[in-house]
């Protein structure tokens, strides 16, 4: 009798619950507005879910796992009020969110239709339709495994019906990608920092999803303006939330050396000391540049630490004079100017001082990358230069890391493994396509596309134009796969979009100048190319502009977006003079960074 009655109980509540979806509004955010797009989606409209007060977040009993069901948890409270429990098990799910790793218990299945032509020969885009199933819990391991093997190391499925949401992944960074997806399908108003009256109801359906490219990333130049470590820490979240996976630090350059090494430690007290414009720069202790590192990986960041190298290096060279050509301390150097720096190759104490800093930065960064620059040495002779490179990529190899350099290092002899990273302008580039050959792999960033410290429009108040002007619909119109001439697509491992600092001061500025072209690099980055269309695109980054409201995100209202009214308006960039653009003391170029010579 007690059993018949709980059952009762229960078919009751799920009646009223049903009654009351029917009743109730659809849901305010469309299942198709993620950005970057998906890979699949399919809507089901009479499935919208609406997150109760009692929800619990389930997860499978896995420390990774569980780790971004509390990062999901702790999104949630703020807004909702909600106190959100996290519980170890994938049982019950009716009524709250379940992450499911590896596919346990669940019905996904591997996609398989027709390569996508327009994008890599291999790949995400391969991709095929996603099988729906009937409910949130679905029926098999065997299937479930199978499907989340198909999403690849960062790729989800997330399944929303009007009894509960279910995310499943192979990986914890394709679950945490899954997440940053359900975030965005609930309202605006989830980024409140406090309580909200809010109907919480996600859209129904199912998203199959997973990156075109493996490595999505942005840089920012903490050299030429230091960026205290709780300003990086906000761009690794603005990177992870449009699922980019890199972050890339260029620590030195003339102005400023911004990571200790003990074995070297006036690049910190003297190297550290100066900035762009005067300022007292700054520098990041091992202790500082580890939580960096510790918060990136939480967030399925990795950190590429750049030392820029045998050029950009005037503030070395005030610290340990002995490195110099002449072997004569330069003054500091705070304007804008690049080119007239660089470390005696002939000097064997270069080596053991390249030796010294890279040895240090690889035993505190866990991924996988040492980035050595190698762009803008004008004053070096290409034979020289080569020779140069050629040992420091041997030095990194030593460390047990894979180097990367920007694409001036294409002449040095090929070494296993070797990234380029390309910013040039136009898209033939006979060297850069021969080091594909010989098995680099490219990182696009062109700079007409992808700098995001060029200027939106005329009157933008900060930033360059050497690249030309680049509003959100050039940084959106470019296709990573077949953007250079005579490289295939197989041997772009990805898209970064680079931030120098030499006019960006403050945090405000930096978000300015990311938001929003940031997401249509990502989009660039991560979507198949079939889903690439600027008019839809525009729709779906409109709805981000009440979010990066809502939480105190500053960004520039780009007249391109149909951006919605918002009551009391965006964050706004504060004006600021020019810095100063003093050139150095032998300078090739004035007021850029990696403009053309």
């Amino acid at each position: 009798m007690a059993g018949r009655q709980l059952a009762a109980g229960e078919l009751a509540r799920a009646a009223a619950r049903a009654a009351g979806d029917r009743l109730a509004p659809p849901a305010p955010v469309r299942l198709g507005d993620v950005v970057p797009a998906p890979e699949r989606v399919e809507p089901h409209p009479a499935a919208d879910f609406t997150l109760p007060a009692d929800a619990v977040v389930r997860v499978d009993p896995d420390p990774a796992a569980r780790d971004v069901a509390e990062q999901l948890a702790a999104l949630l409270r703020p807004a909702t009020g909600y106190p959100v429990p996290v519980a170890d098990t994938v049982a019950d799910p009716a009524g709250g969110l379940t992450l499911t790793l590896s596919g346990a218990g669940y019905y996904a299945t591997a996609p398989t239709d027709a390569p996508d032509t327009a994008g890599p020969a291999t790949g995400p885009d391969t991709a095929g339709p996603a099988t729906a199933g009937p409910t949130a819990a679905g029926p098999t391991a065997e299937a479930g495994a199978a499907g989340a093997a198909a999403l690849g190391a960062e790729g989800y499925r997330l399944d929303v019906r009007s009894d509960g949401v279910r995310l499943t992944a192979a990986t914890p960074a394709g679950l945490f990608h899954g997440v940053q997806t359900l975030r965005q399908l609930l309202p605006a108003t989830i980024e409140s920092p406090t309580p909200v009256t809010e109907r919480w109801t996600l859209p129904g359906g199912t998203i199959v999803d997973r990156p075109r490219f493996p490595y999505r990333g942005a840089m920012l130049d903490v050299a030429r303006h230091f960026f205290a470590v709780a300003d990086v820490l906000r761009v690794v979240d603005h990177l992870a939330r449009y699922k980019l996976n890199h972050l890339h630090l260029h620590l030195t350059d003339d102005q400023g050396w911004r990571i200790a090494v003990d074995a070297r430690p006036r690049l910190a007290t003297v190297g550290g000391a100066t900035e762009v414009g005067g300022g007292p720069g700054g520098c990041y202790t091992a202790a500082d540049y580890r939580r960096i590192v510790r918060y990136a990986v939480r967030r399925h960041v990795t950190v590429v630490p750049e030392i820029d190298l045998p050029g950009h290096t005037n503030a070395a060279l005030t610290a340990y004079p002995e490195l110099a050509p002449e072997g004569v301390a330069p003054p500091p150097y705070t304007g804008t100017a690049v080119g007239f720096s660089y470390l005696d190759p002939a000097d064997e104490r270069t080596y053991a001082f390249v030796a010294d800093v890279l040895r240090e930065v690889a035993a505190h960064t866990p991924g996988p990358y040492l980035h050595i620059g190698g762009d803008e040495t004008f004053k070096v002779p290409p034979d020289v230069y080569a020779r140069f490179v050629e040992r420091v990529q041997g030095i990194v190899a030593d460390t047990g890391k894979t180097v990367v350099g920007w694409h001036q290092i294409a002449p040095a002899g090929h070494a296993e493994g070797r990234i380029l990273q390309w910013w040039g302008t136009q898209g033939n580039d006979p060297v850069a396509a021969e080091a594909a050959r010989r098995g680099a792999r490219l990182i696009l960033s062109p700079a007409n596309h992808a700098y995001l410290d060029m200027r939106y429009a005329p009157d933008t108040p900060i930033g360059h134009d050497w690249a030309g002007l680049i509003d959100v619909a050039r940084a959106y119109d470019w296709d990573p796969g077949t953007h250079l001439d005579g490289v295939p697509a197989e041997a772009v491992l990805g898209v970064e979009a680079p931030l120098w600092t030499e006019f960006v001061t403050s945090l405000a500025e930096v978000e300015f100048m990311l938001l929003p072209r940031l997401p249509a690099v990502a989009e660039l980055a991560w979507s198949p190319r079939r889903t690439h269309d600027w008019s839809a695109f525009r729709d779906r980054l409109a709805g981000h502009g009440p979010r990066w409201s809502i939480a105190g995100i500053t960004f520039h209202r780009a007249p391109e977006i149909p951006w919605p009214a918002e009551p009391h308006g965006a964050p706004r960039l504060p004006t600021q003079a020019r810095p100063d653009s003093t050139p150095g003391p032998t300078t090739a170029q004035t007021d850029t960074n990696h403009a053309p010579a």
